[in-house]
């Protein structure tokens, strides 16, 4: 769907913190309905929750700049939000996926600066290709026995002639680390691509885990071996018994969310979404891995406003922005409080590997980078209506304002794969910033190759 003028409507008011950067402009916002269909044919059956197995939504979880206006969108684990059992944590046999889909930014001939709501530049998102993500070697999947429930195995799996991965909470073998990857269970949350544009990068939740996945066919090709403290022997396939269970490792849902790759292409940086269960004092871990090598090194990062971190998005190969959030907004029935980007420099910190509790001393410095919330109210959005899980962040194609070239940054929020909340409509939705280079001194674009292969799609 194509952006539209906001009307202007009642805004609450927020005590925000002052922004560091006045000039970070947003110029355009899109939605794109939760109703629709993904373009994976193969899997639009309906889940055992009676939701179709290729909802298109979630979309904001994870998003990647590919080149050009070429963008990889991540939905997380499905659409678990719908019941259905809760023996699985109402998790399906929903298969993990990426999207690949085109953003267009076209100058908006209507715009008009006096009108709350107008923004400069229409964005026109098309949906590519949707690539399923499995595995060549075997997988262990749950037998749903005890549990009420039937097996964890897809049904797409004896048609494809591969394992794919499922969203399925009890597939994962019970006698080893929840970092095991011969596990089926698969929550994605953070996606990165590789510089040759071949292949992709995802974090998840369950393990964590890291993978690298072949772009066209969705194969996994490599797995990394993150450090075992962010892991939990204690496996269950509903989240509270398995954080009751636990003393050491990630909490459940809340692993690594967010997933940076530096501008040249060699490390990954992944950060968790809350403290693990052995820190204390709203600490949280950012993880580096060479990409080469797969050694990894640790840092802390302090909260401060939100309640955890959704993603981290490479300025350079030293600093990072941050996106630290509550859960409040959209999708929550409720009323938006904290969105903010914080950037973070790396330089000097001390790996914290082996180390737990009070780590708040060791935390990396912070400023505020953008504040969502006023920028959003200022263009016309009530804070009920500004989304509750602000999750993708990416940098996108430069554009030109006036004859000045400016940076852009996409911001997307995953909608739970619900079109609608309590009667509200609860779309997949974008919102673009411009900004200068002295908005973000040292940035640099990542190097990707733009494969340009897909020329269908939907024009939503």
């Amino acid at each position: 769907m194509r952006s539209r003028r906001l009307s202007l409507m009642v805004v609450a008011s927020f005590c925000a913190i002052p922004l560091a950067h006045a000039n970070v402009d947003l110029i355009a916002i899109s939605t794109i309905s939760g109703a629709y269909e993904d373009l994976s044919s193969k899997t639009a059956g309906a889940l055992e929750n009676g939701v179709a197995g290729n909802r298109f939504g979630g979309i904001g979880s994870g998003l990647a700049w590919a080149g050009g206006t070429t963008f990889l969108a991540l939905p997380d684990r499905g659409p678990n939000a719908s019941t259905y059992d809760a023996a699985v944590d109402n998790t399906t046999s929903y298969i993990p996926r990426f999207q690949t889909i085109r953003l267009s930014l076209a100058p908006n001939p209507e715009f008009d600066a006096s009108l709350i709501g107008s923004t400069p530049f229409v964005l026109t998102p098309t949906l590519r290709d949707t690539t399923l993500l499995s595995s060549w070697t075997p997988l262990v999947y749950g037998t749903g026995a005890g549990l009420g429930v039937g097996s964890g195995v897809p049904a797409l799996n004896a048609v494809a002639h591969v394992n794919f991965f499922s969203g399925r909470s009890d597939n994962f073998d019970p006698s080893k680390l929840s970092t095991n990857p011969n596990n089926a269970r698969l929550d994605p949350e953070g996606i990165r691509l590789a510089n040759d544009g071949a292949s992709v990068f995802i974090s998840d939740e369950y393990g964590p885990y890291l993978y690298q996945f072949d772009r066209t066919t969705g194969l996994r090709i490599r797995a990394f071996k993150l450090p075992d403290e962010l892991a939990v022997k204690n496996l269950s396939p509903v989240g509270d018994t398995e954080i009751a269970g636990n003393t050491i490792g990630r909490v459940a849902n809340k692993g690594m969310e967010g997933l940076a790759i530096t501008p040249d292409g060699r490390t990954l940086v992944g950060v968790m979404q809350a403290p693990l269960e052995q820190d204390t004092n709203k600490v949280i871990r950012i993880v580096t891995v060479d990409i080469r090598t797969g050694a990894t090194s640790q840092y802390a990062y302090q909260l401060t406003t939100g309640s955890g971190v959704s993603e981290i998005l490479a300025i350079n190969d030293h600093e990072f922005l941050l996106d630290e959030r509550d859960g409040k907004g959209l999708g929550d029935s409720s009323v938006a409080k904290v969105k903010q980007l914080f950037k973070v420099d790396l330089t000097g910190a001390q790996n914290i590997a082996g180390k737990s509790g009070d780590l708040s001393a060791l935390a990396v410095p912070k400023v505020l980078f953008l504040d969502l919330v006023p920028k959003l109210v200022a263009a016309g959005l009530s804070g009920d209506k500004i989304p509750a899980k602000i999750e993708g962040i990416a940098f996108g194609q430069d554009i030109t304002v006036g004859g000045v070239k400016r940076h852009t940054l996409f911001v997307a929020n995953d909608n739970d794969f619900t079109p609608n909340v309590g009667g509200v409509a609860n779309p997949n939705q974008y919102f673009v910033f411009a900004f200068d280079d002295s908005d973000l001194p040292g940035f640099q674009q990542q190097s990707v190759r733009d494969l340009k292969f897909l020329e269908c799609g939907i024009d939503f």
